[in-house]
């Protein structure tokens, strides 16, 4: 996580200066995204929350969210990863909402993503929306949840430039 650090650190001064705020839906980075920004001093006026969306359950209970509302999207997709960012940044009242999605390891999904892959998306004021995916090539968990925090963290900061 320590790696993590310089990037929150500026993630957090930027929003500070903007008086705006973000909210995080995170699922194979396991809480990392959160765990960085949380380590930044002052982070509780920029922070609004967030949740590791890791099961049904909490996909229905901390976001509200039902089955019927995905159509024909499917978790650890860029369409899936935008729906979860825009419906934290709403639960939460945040300005930004930020998901990362996907497959830490060692194994893939049971969608047949490989171990490595996530998607990363971010809403925003405006209606503006950003996604992408990453496939690391990895299947030691540790490393590939920093990498997913990482990315999602990179597409944020990007956003704020």
């Amino acid at each position: 996580m320590q790696s993590l650090l310089p990037l929150a650190t500026d993630i957090g001064a930027r929003l500070k200066a903007r008086a705006e705020t973000v909210a995080i839906s995170e699922s194979s980075a396991g809480g990392l995204i959160s765990a960085a920004i949380l380590a930044v001093p002052g982070a509780s006026t920029w922070y609004r929350g967030g949740g590791v969306i890791y099961t049904p359950q909490a996909f229905r209970g901390l976001l509200g969210l039902r089955r019927e509302d995905l159509g024909d999207m499917r978790s650890s997709t860029e369409p899936y990863a935008r729906l979860l960012a825009r419906t934290i940044a709403g639960k939460l009242d945040a300005h930004w909402g930020l998901c990362e999605t996907g497959a830490s390891g060692p194994a893939g999904n049971g969608y047949g993503d490989a171990a490595g892959h996530t998607c990363v998306a971010l809403s925003g004021p405006g209606k503006f929306e950003v996604s992408r995916t990453l496939e690391t090539g990895l299947s030691d968990r540790p490393e590939n949840m920093r990498l997913f925090a990482r990315e999602a963290l990179e597409l944020l900061r990007a956003a704020l430039d």
